[in-house]
This record gives structure tokens, C-alpha cells and sequence, in this order.
């Protein structure tokens, strides 16, 4: 546990929680997604980077 390099996991974290409180944001804000908001949610909160760039890329109408 002590070999954890946490220079390189720390940026990827703060990535993820980032990306995921932005897309929650966007969301929230978001008229119309494409799938129920429901399904976003879990995606963003649970699909770690995966979830938040599916949603980017896949979620969201009004570009």
C-alpha cells in the first residue's frame, strides 16, 4: 500500500470528480438529453471517466 504512486493517481482522480460534478452541472441545466436523466446520473456518478466522456460525447441534445 505504501507503493502507491499518488503523483500520477491524484490528477486522475481530481480528473474524474471534476468531469463528474460538470456533467452533473450540465445536466441539471440540459432541456433535453438523449435516455432518461436517471440513467446519466448513475452513469456519471458510477462510470468514472467512461461515464462523464459518454455523456459528453452521447448524452447530451443541445450542442
Amino acid at each position: 500500500m505504501n507503493d502507491i504512486n499518488w503523483g500520477l493517481i491524484g490528477p486522475l482522480l481530481a480528473l474524474q470528480v471534476l468531469l463528474a460534478v460538470i456533467g452533473l452541472i450540465s445536466l441539471t441545466k440540459a432541456e433535453q438529453v438523449r435516455g432518461p436523466r436517471w440513467m446519466w446520473v448513475l452513469f456519471l456518478i458510477f462510470g468514472n471517466l467512461l461515464g462523464s466522456i459518454a455523456y459528453f460525447t452521447l448524452g447530451r441534445r443541445d450542442l
